[in-house]
């Protein structure tokens, strides 16, 4: 079998004794890593860490402003606002890398229901 097949067999099951939320939540960590990491690099890791962090606030801002979006309608309201600040962070000339972290980690805690 190949790597990547066993790998992504691997992830499938792993995924399936995880809640959706639980799910949501790690994508908030990888961009978080990947903030993180490129903090103290480069210009080009930390172009493509705010970009990977931008689709993925942009991703949760349609999610939020979907009609057919379970949730109340002033968190939606207020998850949004808080995505515009995000956003308007990520562009500026220099992103404050601590305060995009700052924010990925409450909404990943949030998800996994942490304190």
């Amino acid at each position: 079998m190949h790597t990547m097949t066993r790998a992504a067999r691997a992830y499938e099951v792993s995924s399936s004794h995880r809640s959706l939320r639980e799910q949501e939540a790690d994508v908030f960590r990888r961009a978080n890593g990947a903030l993180r990491t490129a903090r103290d690099q480069g210009i080009v890791e930390r172009v493509r860490a705010v970009a990977d962090n931008r689709r993925l606030w942009m991703a949760m801002i349609d999610l939020l402003r979907d009609e057919a979006n379970a949730l109340p309608e002033d968190l939606r309201a207020s998850m949004v606002s808080v995505g515009l600040a995000v956003q308007r962070e990520m562009d500026r000339a220099a992103p404050d890398f601590d305060f995009l972290i700052s924010v990925n980690e409450n909404i990943a805690a949030g998800l996994s229901g942490a304190p």
